[in-house]
């Protein structure tokens, strides 16, 4: 399972009015995904919780995360996942400008195997996406 690639990210500086009107960065980007999920189903397994998050440090966070995007596969869909050209589900937020020319922003693909009986492992993918936010803003309003 693996994020193949990313590309057309960009980011924006604009007032997010629930969090009293200041400016913070929003970032967007699109990527493919391939997974073959069917070696983690088995006769325990109801369905799986598949996310991507965002996780980069910023002077005034020593972490943040951000789930950008999710799906439930229940058993017996489609195993494999073939994505292209996916946008996130949800918004990139930050508080603040910490997404300006951050250079250390990593991607994690994790998914919960949700059982018809027992406990709930929270799984991560092996191996990571690194992105980097161009230091610029593609638009200010």
């Amino acid at each position: 399972m693996q994020i193949n690639r990313l590309f057309t990210f960009f980011r924006k500086h604009l007032t997010e009015f629930g969090a009293g009107k200041k400016k913070n960065d929003i970032g967007f980007f699109n990527f493919d995904l391939d997974a073959d999920l069917e070696p983690l189903f088995n006769w325990n397994v109801k369905q799986l919780f598949l996310y991507l998050t965002a996780e980069y440090t910023t002077p005034q966070n020593k972490l943040n995360e951000v789930v950008l995007w999710d799906k439930i596969v229940l058993k017996g869909q489609n195993y494999k996942l073939k994505m292209r050209n996916a946008k996130t589900k949800y918004f990139f937020w930050d508080d603040g400008a910490g997404l300006k020319a951050n250079k250390n922003v990593t991607l994690y693909l994790t998914w919960n195997i949700i059982p018809n009986v027992g406990y709930l492992p929270n799984i991560p993918v092996d191996g990571a996406h690194r992105i980097v936010f161009p230091d610029q803003y593609s638009s200010s309003s």
